[in-house]
Parts: C-alpha cells; sequence; structure tokens
C-alpha cells in the first residue's frame, strides 16, 4: 500500500466545487492548497494504516441512518454475514482510539470515551431550528455532533478538525451514506479565510480553553457568521466573579493546552466585548467519570486519572474539576 491509495483530491474535490459555486473561491483555493501540503507535502505516517482500516469495512447496500437517537446509527435491510461482521469489526478497531460518540454500526456498538449525547442532550433544546441551517462545527473530533446536527434538518454541515484519525473516523460513517451534505475538513479554526460571513450557526464546543487567545478565537467564531447568526459555545469554566479566570501553571487535567478557564460572568464579558449580542449561559454542568472514561474501544487513560484520588472535586493538580458552561450568542 501506498500513500497514493489515500486520494484526497476524490474525497474533497466535491466540497471544494461546492466553495467555488456558492461564491467562495478564496476559501477553495485556499482549502485545496492546505490539502495539497497536509496530504501531499507532509503526509502523517499513519495515513496507509487508517486507509488499510477503512477499506477493511464490508461493502453493503440497502442502509439506513437514524441520526436523531444517543447513537448515531447505521442499519442495513440486508442481514450481515459472520464474515461481514468479522470484517467489520477488524476495520473499526483499526481506526481506535474512538473518542467522542456512540455510534452503532449494524449493530456494532462504539462506547466511545465521551458520551457527546448527553453533550448534545444538554445544548440542543436552546438552539434555534436547524432545519436548513447552514453550519459549522469547530473543532469537531470524528463528527458525531455534525451527524446529530444534520439529524435536526441541517441544510448543510461542514466540521473542522486538524486530527486525521478523526477524519477516518467520519469516512467510516460518510462511506456508507454516500452524497449527504455533512464534511470534515482537516483544518484548524486559523487556517480558515477571516470574515468568511457564511454560516447560520457556528459551534465551538470544548476548543476556547485551549487557545492562548480567547478573545482571538471568539472573533474567529464571530467572522464565520453572518448577520444575526448564532453562536453556540461550549468550554470549561470556574466558579467565580466577573473578571475572574483560571490559568493553570502548567497542566490541567494532565493536559498541557489548557489556557484559561473563565467564571461564567467573565465569559459573558469576554462575548459582549468581542461584538456579541444577547448571550447567555444555557447550562453548566460537571464533567463526571461517567460522561468521559476509558472503555473498550478507547483503552488509554481517561477522566478518572486526571482527578485526585482522594477528592474527585479536584483535578490531580489540585484545580477545580472539569465544570463546563454552555452559552448561546448572536452576531448583530
Amino acid at each position: 500500500m501506498t500513500m497514493a491509495d489515500f486520494d484526497w483530491k476524490a474525497r474533497f474535490g466535491p466540497i471544494i466545487d461546492e466553495l467555488e459555486k456558492d461564491g467562495l473561491e478564496h476559501w477553495a483555493t485556499q482549502l485545496q492548497q492546505q490539502l495539497t501540503h497536509r496530504f501531499e507535502d507532509r503526509p502523517h505516517g499513519d495515513l496507509d494504516r487508517w486507509q488499510a482500516a477503512l477499506d477493511q469495512l464490508p461493502g453493503l447496500t440497502q442502509i439506513d441512518a437514524q441520526l436523531d437517537q444517543s447513537a448515531v446509527t447505521l442499519t442495513s435491510r440486508q442481514p450481515l454475514t459472520v464474515a461481514q461482521r468479522e470484517q467489520l469489526e477488524l476495520g473499526l478497531r483499526g481506526l481506535m482510539p474512538w473518542r467522542k460518540g456512540p455510534f452503532d454500526f449494524f449493530g456494532t456498538y462504539i462506547d466511545t470515551e465521551w458520551r457527546s449525547d448527553w453533550k448534545w442532550d444538554r445544548v440542543s433544546p436552546y438552539l434555534s431550528d436547524l432545519s436548513g441551517r447552514r453550519i459549522l462545527d469547530v473543532g469537531c473530533g470524528s463528527g458525531y455532533h455534525c451527524w446529530r446536527m444534520l439529524g435536526e434538518g441541517a441544510g448543510r454541515v461542514i466540521g473542522i478538525d486538524p486530527g486525521l484519525l478523526f477524519l477516518f473516523q467520519f469516512f467510516s460513517v460518510k462511506d456508507y451514506l454516500g452524497d449527504v451534505p455533512i464534511d470534515l475538513l482537516p483544518v484548524r479554526m486559523e487556517d480558515l479565510p477571516a470574515d468568511l460571513e457564511t454560516f447560520d450557526t457556528t459551534f465551538s464546543m470544548g476548543v476556547l480553553y485551549h487557545r492562548r487567545s480567547p478573545l482571538d478565537h471568539l472573533l474567529e467564531l464571530k467572522g464565520t457568521l453572518r448577520r444575526g447568526g448564532e453562536l453556540v459555545l461550549e468550554t470549561l469554566v470556574v466558579e467565580g466573579p466577573e473578571g475572574f479566570s483560571l490559568m493553570p501553571e502548567d497542566r490541567y487535567g494532565q493536559m498541557r493546552n489548557v489556557w484559561f478557564l473563565p467564571s461564567c460572568d467573565t465569559l459573558l464579558r469576554w462575548l459582549d466585548r468581542t461584538g456579541f449580542r444577547n448571550a447567555r449561559v444555557v447550562d453548566v454542568t460537571p464533567t463526571t467519570t461517567d460522561e468521559q472514561r476509558s472503555t473498550d474501544w478507547m483503552r488509554f487513560n481517561s477522566l478518572q486519572d486526571f482527578l485526585d484520588p482522594n477528592d474527585p472535586s479536584k483535578t490531580v493538580e489540585g484545580y477545580p474539576g472539569p465544570l463546563r458552561a454552555t452559552v448561546i450568542a448572536e452576531k448583530p
């Protein structure tokens, strides 16, 4: 197997063409350059292995998808043979670790590290109707929430995440469903053109605390939205007054790339200062080891290893344990 087995031009050609037709030629040109660099100039060393895992998945027809329930579920009107089930298991395990989900592939249930459906259940009641909306999901992981957005009637969903394993996990679903209006681009937020102003709703869930400059991230998010568009922001927070935020000395929950954990009032002030309106906190929930944990599909350390064993309300570093807030705001 060679790198040529992953045909990125065939994979991403349709969305590049779509962007050009939508009047976003500058994005299409920039994206093509970024993908050329990613897959030709500096290809990832595991690309062959992931493509081999994807190729292992059995070819099936008459497939249905349920995108409006806890597990993103694929079913076939033709029962799988024993050999096909073995192929399916082998291919899906070749794409481990599975972090965001859950997924159900024809009866093979992938119990992911995160119960991402719990987050969706907390957020979705507060969203504007997604029917027909053009949506951007920043830091989308394997695309679990993107599929749930499509299940809510979104007209077009684009997820972005630089993780290439996530990309192949996304392909494992999309390849069974064919021409559906959803794509995952292996790029970062800062790789998008500034001020696209093309999305009706932009999600940023679990990204803000990884950014050295949270205000710049908020401005980048605002630039993706059309006037009147909606931002859905979920991030780690801490308790405290307006103006307070925690900046870890080194690691937070064993993560090196955590910069600012604001109080909810501070987060609302950040949104106000970056030009959003009607910002409101719709949910604040502690993350527990029921929601994030090691499983048979993600066998590495997880939240239980990142909390103080003598006081699980704190991280191993002694900081307050993970508390997540969801804020919704509009671009005027």
